[in-house]
């Protein structure tokens, strides 16, 4: 550990009658690591003449029994044991061992004289996979049991024939620490006194072969940098101060509240930061620009950075590259102070194959599906989870709370759910098994996914799980109790239960539509305005992320035909389109001033773009400044909001005009006043173009013109407000003559 060092003490008290060796079956099973009770056998028991004390202490030269008045030596029994019998009534309630080494003294209490320090009561749960604080039973937990503080190791391993303790504590050696099975619940136990804060450790496990494997914690809250990849004990010490923060994201829900997102890969937006480091600059710069929320890619821990966390083996770990566990709080905590919500990204649809991690965990299959054809993932070589199991069911169940109790965030983004849904997703014919009523989808992952969001909104008020899911499956932002039309021939009754869904329709195809050289968008108007024929089947969200700037697919700017000036006024057009489309927005980083070139995560955003040192013209500033003003009149004009989910809150009024690549649509606000947004996607200057508008509403007026002069633009505006002419069109008996600006965004209101 090393325990406090010990001076040397007499030999005092009843003398020991004998020695009480460990038995030659139990000696060579706990040599061997392939015991299932040491507890039995090691530690005080009653026998004939007194107390035997037995102790398995490797290369140790002498081992005392220390209590009160006793000063007892055990006598060396060969190859680390030590026993005797001591004539006493009852063993001690609180001794200690005495433990001489080479060139060291140690005086630890003898863990194998404590009671399991896991209750029935978790055990009945872990086993029903209904412990909803999975953390709290399982991992390392320093506590103080019995009198005695220390840390108190648990893990499920049901197919083990033996787990012990390894760590810097005890040399990484196990011999002298093995665990105790906890009945036929398959959790293996040891208290390991003296063992605190800060100490590496792992579990080695016995596999049913007999070879031998060291395993990461599957539980560990804490682990080392990587590549290093040992657990580490973990206790927190920060005290939070979120407490209004807390207070107020739950009085209302994520579809009917401004909610704009800007996704951050935390190693690279700023390269080299700390957590605590980026708690200095994050909330500030997301805060300027006005974005609600944050939403940070994986930070679970993960072995391969290039895999921007999307290959976690530690689920219960912020990783350590950027600091501890509290030194992430901190950063969310300073996000909540800022007014800022924090979304993660969790990946519970697979997991990498590293050999010291989750997969075949005790030499057979047990986080994944023990069929290998369910088991492996086709598309990224890793291993899918067996969501029909009940204990792994409990681990990603317990892991979504987790995060959103243990860290205060605010909404999970739960990244590959198609994935998770069907059994022939990636899969051709004859490579999966139907279902139990001959379809291809996955009722273990439904019910998982259901269960997931029930809990984690019963648990955590105001939290919003989010779904990126591409396909139409019906109702992933259903209530889990509301059943969807045909649901009750359906195998997959009920609504998934998610609160948001990432629109992947809409961003293939407006994305499509802008990569078009004008001339030719006509052709594919439809793009445009095909998702409002579902926009009000789930609860969107629109999602330009991290997937559609890397591998050659170009930054959002770089998509963008023509010259310079044209990719820019395209991109701030897109953006004031986005923004007044129903639905949440979500931006990648760097996309916020018109990077050019594509993300990486090894450099991050190129922040000198935004250097006033680099060229005269507004290029990337003017594009940040135009993201700052979307955000601020988004959450000041409840139209764009406040009906996200409402078909009433919406209405066309040009959604025809291919020829012109214009676009003109009304949103409503809960009094139903309107706000009118233009998006005009040609490289000309349209002059006195005519759209209806509702009847009995005075002037209107700009509040947002993507065209001008400050963000980049040719700077056609209407500055002063525009009167209704009594001329009907478009269905309405007034109408609005506009100069629409050549590739940009309009939005007027009344004033």
């Amino acid at each position: 550990m090393p325990a406090a060092r010990a001076e040397s003490v007499p030999v005092a008290g009843p003398a020991p009658v004998a020695a009480s060796p460990v038995p030659h079956e139990d000696r060579v099973r706990l040599l061997d690591g392939t015991h299932h009770d040491p507890h039995g056998v090691l530690g005080a028991h009653p026998v004939a003449g007194g107390i035997a004390f037995r102790a398995l202490r490797p290369y140790a030269k002498a081992v005392r029994v220390v209590a009160d008045d006793l000063r007892a030596e055990l006598r060396d029994d060969g190859e680390g044991f030590f026993s005797a019998v001591l004539p006493l009534p009852a063993a001690p309630d609180d001794y200690r061992l005495h433990i001489t080494y080479e060139d060291a003294e140690h005086v630890t209490h003898d863990a194998y004289r404590f009671l399991p320090s896991l209750g029935e009561f978790d055990l009945h749960l872990i086993g029903e996979g209904r412990h909803e604080r999975l953390w709290d039973a399982l991992g390392a937990r320093p506590m103080v049991h019995q009198g005695a503080a220390g840390t108190r190791f648990t893990v499920w391993a049901p197919n083990a024939c033996g787990v012990r303790v390894v760590g810097g504590f005890n040399y990484w050696d196990g011999t002298g620490f093995p665990m105790r099975s906890l009945g036929g619940s398959g959790v293996w136990e040891l208290f390991a006194p003296s063992v605190g804060e800060g100490e590496l450790y792992k579990f080695e496990i016995t596999r049913p072969d007999g070879s031998k494997t060291l395993r990461a914690d599957p539980l560990a809250r804490r682990t080392e940098t990587p590549p290093a990849n040992s657990s580490v004990v973990y206790e927190s010490h920060h005290e939070w101060h979120d407490q209004d923060w807390l207070a107020r994201r739950a009085e209302r829900p994520a579809h009917e509240a401004p909610f704009s997102v800007y996704e951050v890969h935390l190693a690279s937006w700023r390269p080299g930061l700390t957590y605590r480091q980026l708690a200095e600059q994050l909330p500030a710069y997301v805060s300027d620009l006005g974005f609600t929320h944050v939403e940070l890619m994986p930070v679970a821990e993960h072995p391969f950075g290039g895999s921007w966390g999307y290959q976690v083996t530690g689920f219960y770990a912020p990783t350590a590259r950027l600091g501890t566990p509290d030194d992430f709080k901190h950063l969310v905590d300073a996000l909540h102070r800022a007014g800022i919500g924090v979304l993660m990204d969790w990946v519970p649809a697979h997991f990498p194959r590293d050999d010291w991690a989750l997969a075949e965990f005790d030499g057979r299959p047990l986080y994944e599906h023990e069929d290998p054809a369910r088991a492996a993932h086709p598309d990224w070589g890793t291993l899918e989870f067996d969501y029909g199991r009940n204990e792994v069911r409990n681990f990603l169940v317990a892991n979504a709370s987790y995060w959103c109790e243990e860290f205060h965030i605010d909404g999970l983004r739960v990244d590959a759910v198609a994935s998770m849904l069907y059994l022939d997703y990636s899969r051709e014919e004859g490579q999966w098994t139907p279902n139990e009523h001959g379809g291809r989808e996955n009722l273990d992952a439904v019910a998982f996914l259901q269960e997931m969001n029930a809990t984690v909104y019963r648990r955590c008020p105001g939290v919003v799980t989010i779904a990126e899911e591409s396909t139409a499956w019906d109702g992933v932002t259903r209530a889990t109790h509301h059943l969807g039309p045909g649901a009750p021939n359906s195998p997959a009754r009920g609504g998934l239960g998610f609160g948001l869904k990432w629109n992947m329709g809409w961003m293939h195809d407006s994305l499509g539509y802008m990569a078009k050289e004008p001339v030719h968008r006509k052709y594919h108007h439809n793009e445009m305005t095909f998702s409002m024929v579902y926009a009000y089947s789930e609860n969107y969200v629109l999602p330009i992320s991290h997937d559609e700037v890397v591998h050659g697919k170009r930054s959002l700017v770089s998509k963008m035909p023509g010259d310079w000036w044209q990719q820019r006024a395209g991109h701030r057009a897109y953006l004031g389109y986005m923004w007044a489309h129903p639905g949440k927005q979500l931006l990648f980083m760097g996309q916020e001033f018109a990077q050019g070139a594509e993300w990486s995560e090894n450099h991050g955003p190129d922040w000198w773009l935004l250097d006033p040192a680099y060229g005269a013209e507004p290029d990337h500033r003017g594009v940040r400044d135009l993201v700052r003003d979307l955000n601020t009149v988004y959450r000041r004009e409840g139209a764009l909001w406040q009906r996200d989910t409402d078909p009433g809150g919406f209405a066309w009024v040009e959604g025809d005009a291919a020829e012109d690549n214009v676009l003109a649509f009304l949103r409503y606000d809960e009094a139903d006043e309107p706000l009118l947004a233009v998006s005009h996607f040609a490289p000309v200057v349209r002059h006195a173009y005519r759209l209806g508008v509702p009847d009995g509403f005075g002037a209107w007026q700009e509040v947002l013109n993507t065209d001008e002069a400050r963000y980049g633009g040719g700077d056609v505006t209407s500055p002063d407000p525009l009167k209704p002419e009594p001329v009907a069109s478009h269905g309405r008996p007034a109408s609005l003559r506009l100069t629409l600006p050549p590739l940009a965004t309009v939005w007027l209101r009344p004033v």
